[in-house]
């Protein structure tokens, strides 16, 4: 027998998962374990509920009593930093399972009763705006105690991050959290990847295309709220594939106060059938701006560009032009002038780098910025794979930043060049008659000479 067909030995195995129970109690206990075996890592996912830096240790299905309710969340986590300690419950849900408000407020009086920091919990479900919690729970239960959720999505982009690009000191403890990688990525283990638009998107989709979806349909903000946690779907797997924390880009409103971002977003799809959203992608040129036109079945990507502020406005253009030579002549480029209102000049990128005189319309103004965007066709499904509608925004937006983003740099003008002396002009002598002989035009004056007489 060749040696291909031998199995390699995995510290964390997918094989053995016999149902939902043992592939929850699987994933909890491999998470908490790497999480108490791998400094770094187990200080990133506790940081980010608040906990203080030091030791981690970590237990699995603690029992609790709550009043005459023998109760067993998923795990325990204690942070130990000299005197001080910090304390969380995890509460894991695997595959399509979702978390419950009973069960969450349950674990809740029991960390209020034990004097607990914060209830973690762990599910496929990923919120539309980051800090915002899938589940609706009582918020009196959340005076004393914090609840914070965590998509197996990030932990799998914050272990990635980790180990390729903060990095791991130790080689023992990297290997340990490739492991981790390798069973999260696994399609046994649970994790799952965004993959549903939810129970309410083919009556919608339907309604806008047949122009009938009104503003008191409930599935209108069902899928806004879809939409807003695709996009941050798309933000962790580009910030995975990147080694950078990519983040929707919302104003301050919008994470203040998640509700009113989606009943405006639910507003816009039935006023004009588009879902609109935006990433934040340090060191990129631009916010990368996602238009879902459920109408026209297209997804538009799209980024704004500062014109240079020097130059003809060919010469403008032209600069544009240099950086998308990877772009395809689809591409779609629009450019506005100085103090003009509207839109500008659009034309296909195959036409401007023909004649780039095309994008502009009135040669007396000059050009302030350009906006590049790309079409493609929208899927129609709501689960994921092969013509489905998360598979085709994903698409959209990796091509659409390795194509156009990630090859455009902000125009920063020349620095002055230091002239060498034969470029500098000697100055010439004063002719004798221009010479004043007045005493208040000398610079030093004789004195001796003034006193003689």
């Amino acid at each position: 027998m060749s040696e291909e067909t031998w199995l390699a030995a995995r510290l964390i195995p997918t094989s053995g998962i016999n149902g939902p129970d043992e592939q929850e109690r699987r994933a909890t206990s491999a998470l908490l374990a790497v999480m108490s075996a791998v400094r770094e890592f187990g200080r990133v996912i506790t940081q980010s509920a608040g906990a203080p830096a030091g030791t981690v240790q970590t237990f699995i299905e603690v029992p609790f009593k709550l009043a005459d309710q023998q109760l067993f969340p998923d795990g325990l986590i204690r942070v130990t930093r000299g005197q001080r300690q910090w304390t969380a419950l995890v509460e894991v849900k695997t595959g399509s399972n979702v978390l419950k408000a009973e069960q969450l407020e349950s674990y809740l009086d029991i960390a209020r009763e034990q004097g607990f920091d914060a209830l973690i919990t762990i599910s496929n479900e990923i919120a539309p705006v980051p800090g915002q919690h899938p589940t609706t729970v009582d918020r009196r239960k959340l005076r004393k105690i914090t609840l914070h959720h965590m998509p197996w999505t990030e932990i799998l982009t914050q272990a990635v991050q980790q180990k390729e690009y903060r990095g791991v000191a130790d080689p023992d403890q990297a290997w340990v959290l490739g492991e981790l990688i390798r069973y999260l990525e696994h399609p046994r283990s649970g994790a799952l990847e965004f993959s549903d638009m939810g129970p309410a998107w083919v009556n919608v989709r339907d309604a806008v295309s047949t122009g009938t979806l009104r503003p008191n349909d409930a599935g209108a903000a069902e899928v806004a709220g879809r939409f807003d946690a695709l996009v941050r779907y798309a933000c962790l797997r580009l910030g995975r594939r990147l080694g950078i924390e990519v983040t929707p880009a919302l104003t301050r409103r919008d994470l203040a106060d998640p509700s009113a971002r989606t009943q405006s977003l639910a507003s816009q799809l039935t006023s004009s059938g588009t879902l609109t959203g935006s990433i934040k992608i340090p060191g990129a040129i631009g916010t990368l701006t996602i238009t879902a036109d459920l109408r026209a079945g297209q997804i538009i990507c799209q980024v704004d560009v500062d014109a240079p502020r020097s130059g003809r406005s060919t010469t403008r253009v032209n600069w544009l032009i240099r950086q998308l030579k990877e772009a395809p002549d689809s591409t779609r480029i629009e450019a506005f002038a100085m103090h003009a209102r509207g839109g500008g000049a659009t034309e296909l990128l195959r036409h401007v780098r023909a004649d780039p005189a095309t994008l502009i319309t009135d040669p007396t103004r000059e050009l302030r910025s350009f906006r590049v965007a790309q079409s493609t066709a929208a899927g129609t499904k709501r689960g994921s794979g092969r013509g489905s509608f998360i598979d085709s925004a994903i698409n959209s937006i990796d091509v659409f930043y390795e194509q156009i983003i990630q090859n455009l740099k902000p125009w920063m003008p020349a620095p002055p060049r230091l002239r060498s002396p034969e470029e500098i002009t000697p100055v010439q002598p004063v002719a004798p008659s221009l010479v004043s002989t007045a005493i208040s035009s000398q610079d030093t004056p004789d004195i001796s000479d003034a006193t003689k007489d």
